[in-house]
């Protein structure tokens, strides 16, 4: 079975640039895995998640602090139907800084640094992603084209909870997005986390599809994990104001 979804991972990396070159539209490209908000502008993401017979909704505002800083704010709530997992995760506060440009090297290489910390939440609904509390930092990196955009980040993040005490983990997520029209995207993304607790490892690979709509993106993705064979999908909403 991973096989089988790696080799479709390849095939649409290797086919859909021939039809992406043709679109652009990067300044509206919320999804885009290297956009960056510009000075004063505000994002607005919504996302509903279904798994395991979890309903998870959740919801990050963000503010462009300049074109090279950006700092945001998620909060999620999930239901449980088939348990007590109920209530909600971790509040996130975090940032984004523009470290590199494409006009700052010759490779046209645009690099971030990512930061923040997780907080608060339902002892019920604790997991490696939404512990109390949660400390991060992240380095993403790529280079985007008017059809194509490939990136990688590379982020740890270090647990202070009850349960996993002093845990540690590091997620490596190489990414691909395509602008195949001027209004419809795909991308693929692949995310290995290895953690000081091996019973946390995880290996995800995912794809999405969206539809561009002025300053709006609807989108809908698919993901499966290899090690617990959990599949999850899920519909997003990006408005750009």
């Amino acid at each position: 079975m991973r096989k089988f979804l790696f080799a479709i991972f390849a095939a649409v990396i290797g086919v859909v640039p021939c039809v992406g070159a043709r679109a652009g539209g990067l300044d509206l490209d919320t999804s885009d895995p290297l956009f960056m908000l510009k000075t004063n502008d505000v994002l607005s993401e919504t996302e509903l998640t279904y798994w395991d017979n979890v309903l998870r909704l959740q919801e990050t505002l963000s503010y462009g602090i300049n074109d090279r800083l950006s700092v945001g704010i998620n909060a999620n709530f999930q239901q449980d139907f088939d348990g007590p997992q109920d209530g909600f995760g971790a509040v996130d506060l975090g940032g984004v800084y523009r470290v590199g440009t494409a006009d700052g090297n010759s490779a046209r290489i645009i690099s971030d640094v990512l930061f923040g910390l997780k907080f608060g939440g339902s002892s019920r609904v604790r997991t490696p992603d939404y512990a109390d509390s949660t400390y991060y930092v992240g380095y993403r990196f790529g280079r985007q084209w008017a059809g194509m955009t490939l990136a990688a980040t590379i982020k740890s993040s270090w647990i202070f909870d009850d349960v996993p005490l002093g845990m540690a983990y590091i997620d490596f997520m190489p990414e691909v997005y395509f602008r195949i029209t001027e209004d419809w995207r795909l991308g693929a993304q692949f995310t290995l986390r290895k953690a000081t607790n091996p019973h946390y490892n995880q290996e995800w690979i995912g794809g999405k599809i969206l539809r561009q709509y002025g300053r709006t993106q609807y989108a809908g993705h698919l993901d499966y994990e290899f090690e617990s064979h959990d599949l999850q999908v899920g519909l997003a909403v990006n408005i750009l104001f």
